[in-house]
């Protein structure tokens, strides 16, 4: 009866450690905090290139890495994030069959944010970064 007990708060404490949640971290942009994640129930990871084009691109990864490629073709790396609440819930406006994030980036050789644009497009089934830079993407959310 012991080594059963032992056995299923062993499980119980397991289960709640391995129970992934979403990674939320703080910066600070002209003295306000805001929250990012990587998270937003959409898969924003990728490779974002102006249509048409090869280059210049973005790449998101999904542990909030990347790399962003300049007009000149050089390349910097960078952490990103899309803004959400400090519980890592995504802030966004909704609109006409897309909604708009705030997508956080800074270099790495530097310790100041910059934000921009990035948008979901779902009837289209295209995600736009900085305006210009777009990937398609496939929804595995519809029912």
């Amino acid at each position: 009866m012991k080594s059963l007990h032992v056995l299923l708060i062993t499980l119980f404490l397991v289960a709640t450690q391995s129970h992934s949640q979403v990674q939320v971290d703080q910066i600070a942009y002209n003295g306000r905090d805001h929250f990012i994640t990587t998270t937003i129930g959409y898969p924003a990871s990728g490779t974002y290139i102006p249509t048409g084009q090869k280059v210049p691109s973005t790449i998101l990864n999904p542990d909030g890495t990347g790399v962003i490629q300049a007009d000149d073709l050089t390349k910097t790396k960078i952490n990103w994030g899309i803004e959400c609440t400090d519980e890592g819930i995504p802030i966004f406006k909704e609109g006409f069959n897309s909604a708009t994030y705030t997508f956080w980036y800074r270099t790495n050789d530097s310790d100041k944010w910059n934000y921009s644009q990035f948008s979901i497009h779902f009837a289209k089934k295209k995600m736009f970064l900085m305006g210009e830079r777009v990937r398609e993407y496939v929804d595995y959310n519809v029912q």
